[in-house]
């Protein structure tokens, strides 16, 4: 199916590529933004839905494990430690799938994702490094039929993994894994433009960034050097509008319907925080578990009052100067929410968000659009006025 096409989400549409593959008649039933269905695909891919009266999987999702991890020796290259990239190459060199859908870099652009099936080593790492835009890496499940390809690890974000569950019994697939990472707030490649400019000091030299435990934003350039801006200091008047529709009314941060999730937001600064959510995530985590540094998940601080007194920043786009930005950040990072009380604090402050800007912009779906586990979340916050 050409690009371009009319989406049946339309505003709401994430581009997860589905729309421009043969599956396409499936979209009205597998799209995220269109059906929501998170306990039927919870149990799909777990055998049961979260249990909303446990706190750590009304936020975080059904799950076996959850730990923090980093690679013991870190893959060059790799945005972090390196573990999505090496799980991905494990996969091919044991045997277990014969190809891995992930995500590389245009040739002409760094930030522009190009989907590709790899079916070597060098092809997964040649994904290395987040690219955090809209990208629509369903579109080369085009490609499956005829390929051979019987076996697959599917590496995606969440609005990806739902509708990629909805659709699998019909890919013809004999085996499928998915490796999901935890994902908000992403933007088109001009939104990416607006975003960099307003925020790093080189937006012309940024290789990747991230918004992380430290309540700080990391870029890295391409000469090496690092740079971390306070999310207090952010352009918010600005950038209220940059983050897609998409993004603005999606629930699934934690990538609830993956098999194995590997992201930082449960994490201590600088460790990665893995969630096995059943059999296969751990088949998945078997092919690496050796081979990394581990230690136990950890909380502290309460979230509840910055959560609140966010909500109301957020909704009248308040900035704050770059001294009392750096000023705040450092408190902050001192006596906050670290470890799952960051991640909690990190999904109430988009839950809420996200939940005003549908019953502003999109009342009519707010009812079937938010999940239970979201509406137990949101009820404890008071919202801005519609």
């Amino acid at each position: 199916m050409a690009r371009g096409t009319v989406r049946p989400a339309k505003e709401l549409c994430s581009d997860c590529g589905l729309c421009d593959s043969r599956w396409v008649a499936y979209v009205r039933q597998a799209c995220a933004f269109i059906h929501q269905q998170f306990e039927s695909l919870e149990r799909k891919a777990h055998g049961r839905s979260r249990d909303l009266d446990n706190e750590d999987e009304l936020y975080f999702g059904v799950s076996e494990r959850m730990f923090c991890a980093q690679l013991q020796q870190p893959l060059e290259g790799a945005q972090w430690t390196g573990i999505v990239s090496t799980l991905g190459v494990r996969a091919l060199e044991q045997n277990l799938v014969d190809a891995v859908l992930c995500v590389q870099q245009s040739p002409e652009d760094r930030f522009t994702p190009m989907p590709v099936l790899a079916r070597t080593p060098a092809e997964v790492l040649a994904a290395r490094v987040n690219k955090p835009t809209l990208s629509n890496n369903l579109s080369v499940l085009e490609q499956l039929p005829g390929s051979g390809i019987k076996r697959l690890l599917a590496i995606g974000v969440g609005c990806q993994t739902q509708a990629l569950r909805a659709v699998q019994d019909s890919l013809g697939l004999e085996e499928l894994y998915v490796l999901g990472m935890p994902c908000v707030d992403n933007v088109s490649r001009e939104g990416l433009q607006t975003f960099l400019e307003s925020t790093s000091r080189s937006p012309e030299t940024v290789v990747h960034y991230e918004f992380m435990q430290d309540f700080r934003i990391h870029f890295r350039h391409s000469d090496g050097s690092t740079e971390t801006v306070p999310f207090f200091g952010l352009d918010t008047p600005k950038l209220k509008d940059v983050f897609a529709p998409s993004c603005l009314s999606c629930f699934d941060y934690v990538n609830a319907c993956a098999d194995l999730v590997v992201g930082y937001m449960g994490a201590p600064f600088q460790w990665q925080w893995l969630v096995v959510r059943n059999q296969r995530g751990q088949k998945l985590l078997d092919l690496v578990e050796s081979e990394l540094n581990t230690q136990p998940v950890m909380s502290s601080g309460q979230r509840a009052q910055a959560v609140q007194q966010g909500i109301d920043a957020y909704d009248k786009a308040l900035r704050l100067p770059r001294w009392l930005a750096e000023v705040v950040g450092v408190v902050v990072q001192r006596v906050g929410p670290k470890g799952l009380e960051y991640a909690r604090f990190s999904i109430d402050s988009h839950f809420t968000r996200n939940a005003t800007w549908l019953r502003r912009h999109h009342p009519e779906k707010l009812a079937q659009h938010l999940p239970a586990f979201a509406q137990k979340i949101v009820s404890r916050y008071r919202l801005p006025q519609p």
